[in-house]
């Protein structure tokens, strides 16, 4: 089958090793289902892959993306979700100390099938086409969380997104807005900002802006270059929700300001499976819409990586067959 993955490691120069070719075709084994692949949707994670961070090097060949649109044998519609647990845990899935993604264990989604557990599979939203039923599983799914269920945040309180193109960053303005939250937005580009003010964004502002008020919740994907202005913007009692540092580690923990001011600071990593079922569920009766800043087909794969890693983003990034 036609596939998409990296050959092998390569740390400084990822895109040397994406390969667009032949792989085996997946045979789903005692408890999996092979998912017929119409859309997969690129993440930052398929990027590390290719540098080889989070994977040993006899994994390789490994078929890139965690996730999925695309139907059953029996033609039913179906979203992937991307974490695979221990079969003995039983608490929240995104604890599991042994749980891994697609790419790591298991062989990705940018292919024409993949083999994923049967749990792993939930029924696609009918208000949505593949293209944007593919953004859900991990950008929209971590949003989801850190919104609803770690944010503590509440309808007419004020939340700020760091970043206003990525794929986690526009879940959560379109996220935010629905949840009748006041939303403002830093961008790097007045372009970029103008997309945020698309998705519904009361206000935008360039990164490090001084805000006309400090708000109730920031909610922070990059790090070290914004971490400072994180902490900053925030309300005595605020909270900032982290799930990311794609610039690196901050400087300064801002520690002072953190204690003084009684500031929570709150991590998130992905979902758990019935979060996302709630998140379809709420795409369908809210009609909300993930947004797709490129579609492509999965030859062009590596003009998709390209775009992904030098920040030409608009939302989310999608591989189409």
């Amino acid at each position: 089958m036609r596939a998409v993955y990296a050959d092998r490691p390569s740390p400084d120069a990822p895109l040397d090793a994406l390969v667009v070719g032949e792989r085996p075709d997946p045979e789903p084994g005692p408890g999996q289902v092979a998912v017929d692949v119409r859309a997969a949707s690129l993440n930052m994670h398929d990027v590390w892959t290719l540098r080889g961070v989070g994977i040993k090097a006899e994994q390789f060949p490994m078929i890139l993306g965690m996730d999925a649109a695309g139907t059953l044998e029996d033609g039913s519609e179906v979203v992937v979700y991307p974490v695979v647990n221990d079969p003995d845990w039983g608490g929240d899935r995104t604890l599991d100390p042994r749980r891994s993604m697609l790419t790591e264990d298991l062989q990705g989604s940018f292919a024409e099938r993949v083999v994923v557990p049967k749990a792993n599979v939930l029924p696609k939203p009918t208000s949505l086409s593949f293209a944007e039923a593919a953004c859900l599983g991990t950008a929209w799914l971590t949003a989801y969380r850190m919104l609803t269920t770690r944010s503590g945040l509440h309808a007419g309180q004020t939340m700020l997104v760091q970043g206003a193109s990525g794929g986690v960053s526009t879940a959560l303005i379109t996220l935010g807005v629905a949840a009748g939250l006041r939303v403002w937005v830093t961008g790097s580009s007045q372009e970029k900002r103008d997309l945020a003010s698309k998705l519904g964004a009361h206000a935008t502002f360039e990164p490090g802006a001084r805000l006309p008020e400090r708000v109730d919740g920031v909610f922070d994907s990059v790090g070290k270059a914004t971490w400072s202005h994180s902490i900053k913007s925030l309300k005595p009692g605020g909270v900032l929700v982290t799930c990311g540092a794609t610039t690196g580690e901050p400087d300064s923990a801002e520690l002072t300001r953190i204690f003084f001011l009684q500031l929570r600071v709150i991590g998130s990593t992905m979902g758990t499976r019935q979060e996302l079922a709630d998140l379809i569920t709420l795409c369908e009766t809210a009609d909300l819409h993930p947004q797709v800043g490129l579609e492509l087909p999965m030859e062009q794969a590596p003009e998709a990586f390209a775009a992904m890693i030098e920040g030409r983003t608009a939302g989310k990034i999608v591989l189409t067959r």
